[in-house]
């Protein structure tokens, strides 16, 4: 497939007419063809009227039609063969072998939720049957989930196919049955057009109503011409705190607001427990660097901050963990303003007043790569300086040293919402990470023991997601089939005859789905 510099509207492709902007190598720098024109506010507004106008016909289609759509996307994306993945490198400078996993995770999630649709169970059907006797008397009721409406998405940075056009924000919401309007990434333009073409065809070939898939590219302003308008019901986003919040606080000045759910920022603690330390303290050691300098350091679950107690163990851990860092080859970024962020936060860390740099990674030879750092600061300094609890997106991470255990909980304490938090633990520190769970657990969405926070599994139990500001609501994940939970919302139907209530509600149950029947689940 080439790439024509081209949206899509409704499964119709279209060249923008406002200005023109290039994707760039990332590794060089250099532009790259062609260029793409970007959208207007007739293009926002076409896009979200076709979506609007498909919402009702797409959200009524059988589980099983939509299923089908999502794997026919699938296939596309693993149809487009080397032509998408040396385009994805190009633009990220992300290596072949992660990319092709990326590529592979896209697909499996939409297979995932494909199979989540057939089963039935993401409908959260419940009957509660008439109880005419009972004083006062109770109705027939039944509740099922139905899509919010259309959904912008916004392209991320760091993940160019798995949080990106087909990635999990919009696999889960095309799954609860709304359409979708994608911002393209400005540093992805040629893969977004190459995955936002396979959607189309795959919507094409399976019969969608034409306004379930539109791609959009511009500026900031195209971002909030599609949030603020009236037919966009819900937003996805996965990106800075900063750009995060702005459309939060857009969407919440709307005559009638709408969720933007918001990955922001996330330094993932991990506390290194005294014998867990004295037990396997080298190998954490070289476990902890691989994973903070995994992808040059950009992950949303980077451990960004380390949490021990003094002593000669930790002590230990430091030299291996300084050692390991220091041997760590310079890392492509995603972009050069990504990579110049880096630098400024080094910058920061080396200036506060309290911080040593214990270890440095080896130096970057061009302007579009980042070495590793580590360093180390008291607890006392770091509880002073919220500075230090920035997240700083790349390969460099603080080690925070508690003197005892009341200033580790109070650290624990301290910090803002994460995506993760991990513990490295032995069964002699069974007690304290007891102490500290009650803390982790308001603090976390995910809660890792003896592991390392990179690396997301798609699946039922994945929660991606933390309180704020790693998201900005708490209660929803962007991984895994719960994802779906932030496209639907509940509608109960009373006394509704039973050939008018929904096929998943009927007293046949003619899908043969779990229900759940006067509190008791059933598929009779």
């Amino acid at each position: 497939m080439q790439i024509l510099g081209e949206m899509i509207i409704g499964g119709t492709a279209v060249k923008g007419t406002v200005d023109a902007i290039y994707s760039v190598a990332a590794e060089t720098g250099k532009r790259l063809e062609p260029a793409f024109g970007c959208g207007d506010a007739n293009h926002v507004e076409e896009a979200c009227h076709l979506a609007d106008a498909a919402f009702d016909s797409y959200r009524a289609l059988p589980d099983d039609v939509r299923a089908g759509f999502l794997e026919a996307i699938g296939r596309n994306i693993l149809d487009l063969g080397d032509t998408l993945i040396e385009r994805v490198m190009l633009e990220s400078g992300l290596p072949r072998p992660r990319l092709e996993g990326e590529r592979m995770r896209t697909v499996n999630q939409l297979r995932l939720f494909a199979s989540l649709l057939r089963k039935g169970r993401w409908n959260d059907a419940v009957l509660d049957d008439a109880l005419p006797e009972r004083a006062p008397p109770r109705p027939a009721l039944a509740r099922r989930r139905i899509g919010l409406g259309p959904v912008a998405v916004f392209g991320a940075s760091n993940f160019p196919l798995a949080f990106s056009v087909a990635g999990g924000d919009t696999a889960s919401a095309l799954a609860a049955g709304c359409p979708v309007v994608v911002k393209a990434h400005p540093a992805h333009l040629g893969t977004s057009e190459l995955v936002g073409k396979a959607i189309a065809k795959a919507a094409a070939d399976t019969n969608m109503p034409e306004g379930v898939f539109s791609l959009l590219i511009g500026g900031i302003e195209i971002g909030q011409q599609l949030v603020s308008h009236p037919a966009i019901c819900a937003a996805g986003f996965t990106g800075s705190r900063q750009g995060g919040l702005a459309l939060v606080k857009l969407a919440q000045e709307r005559k009638v607001p709408i969720p933007v759910y918001a990955e922001m920022s996330s330094i993932n603690p991990t506390f290194l427990l005294p014998a867990a330390l004295k037990a396997r303290g080298a190998a954490i050691a070289a476990g902890f660097a691989g994973s903070l300098t995994l992808g040059t350091g950009q992950f949303c679950t980077n451990p960004g901050l380390v949490i021990a107690l003094a002593g000669p163990e930790l002590d230990a851990f430091l030299a291996i963990a300084s050692a390991e860092v220091a041997g760590k080859s310079p890392g492509i970024m995603l972009t050069q303003g990504i990579c110049a962020a880096y630098g400024r936060g080094l910058g920061r860390l080396r200036e506060a007043a309290g911080v040593e740099e214990v270890a440095t990674g080896q130096p970057a030879t061009t302007g579009s790569q980042a070495g590793a750092a580590l360093f180390r600061a008291d607890a006392s300094t770091f509880l002073a300086n919220p500075v230090l609890e920035q997240e700083n997106f790349g390969p460099s991470s603080l080690v925070v040293v508690c003197r005892d255990k009341a200033e580790l909980l109070a650290v624990a304490g301290h910090v803002e919402g994460q995506l993760t938090a991990t513990l490295h633990i032995e069964a002699e520190d069974h007690d304290l990470a007891r102490a500290l769970m009650p803390v982790l657990e308001r603090k976390a969405g995910r809660i890792l023991f003896n592991d390392f926070p990179t690396g997301v599994e798609v699946c039922d139990a994945m929660v991606h997601g933390g309180p704020y500001p790693a998201t900005s609501d708490s209660r929803t994940t962007s991984v895994g089939t719960a994802a779906i939970e932030r496209f639907l919302r509940p509608v109960c139907y009373q006394n509704m005859p039973d050939s008018l209530l929904p096929p998943v509600l009927q007293q046949a149950n003619p899908l043969g789905i779990w229900r759940l029947r006067n509190g008791d689940p059933v598929k009779a």
